[in-house]
């Protein structure tokens, strides 16, 4: 069906705006990154590269980035095990309550942060856990699962359980089944689940704040704790603008994985 020429015009009209009302407050931080000045106001009192070499030069900064890093590679390791665990036994397996079992799967994520992060909390001081690493990454991996399961029970979805009874029939153990016909089939989905749970790990505050010790400081919370001081505005920007980068990096890479995946039940 030929869409009228005004329909066309409106929804690009449209999509624009959408992009527009979304990107441009973080077009309007990456701006300020390169501002000589250290007062946020227009026009810019110039362009410099300056407040990049102050933020790298910053133990503070570098701190808090590896700090990022741990927590969202941790919280990303757990969420992949748990994740796939009980995507295969939800998928492959009936049993009683099993709709129960991917409800509370999903719950985590659709709950409140600040409930999250104190009923960890919670939990953690009843349990005698000194808050720290650990905690952060327990915390984190509460949430972080779901995008592992929901990515990983949709490609169980669409392969074909015939592959795996003709590759047992033929002789081949569960191992092999699974090291041959079944991971294949599913490690883009794994890989692109892995990588959006470490992006919702690296720039969670809510949870982390709750779940953080006084010796770790993660990126967003070093962000939240300068962003009033006025002199250090400018390196909170540049900041903001390479985890934005870093961000969109692994959500770019997963949606293609995602894309790729949904071509032959072998993946390739």
């Amino acid at each position: 069906m030929h869409e009228p020429r005004g329909a066309r015009i409106a929804l690009r009209i449209a999509t624009i705006a959408v992009l527009v009302f979304i990107y441009a407050p973080l077009a309007v931080i990456a701006i300020y990154a390169f501002n000589s000045g250290t007062n946020q106001a227009w026009p810019l009192a110039g362009l410099s590269f300056q407040w990049f070499e102050r933020a790298f030069e910053q133990s503070g900064v570098r701190d808090a980035l590896w700090a990022s890093i741990r927590a969202g590679l941790g919280a990303t390791a757990v969420a992949l095990f748990l994740g796939s665990l009980v995507a295969f036994a939800v998928q492959r397996f009936r049993f009683f309550g099993r709709e129960t079992v991917g409800f509370l799967v999903l719950l985590p994520i659709a709950l409140p942060g600040i409930v999250t992060g104190i009923a960890l909390n919670s939990a953690f001081r009843t349990a005698g856990l000194e808050l720290g690493m650990t905690t952060i990454v327990i915390g984190h991996a509460t949430f972080c699962v779901v995008l592992v399961y929901n990515n990983v029970i949709a490609r169980l979805r669409r392969v074909s359980r015939h592959l795996e009874e003709a590759s047992m029939d033929l002789g081949a153990t569960q191992w092999q089944t699974f090291r041959y016909v079944t991971f294949p089939a599913i490690r883009t989905a794994l890989l692109a689940g892995g990588l959006l749970a470490f992006a919702l790990s690296f720039d969670e505050v809510i949870v982390t704040t709750f779940t953080t010790g006084g010796g770790e400081k993660t990126i967003p919370i070093w962000i939240l704790q300068n962003y009033t001081r006025t002199s250090g505005l400018p390196i909170v920007n540049v900041v903001a603008l390479l985890l934005i980068l870093l961000s969109v990096i692994p959500v770019w890479i997963a949606q293609r994985l995602a894309g790729a995946g949904t071509g032959s039940p072998s993946g390739r």
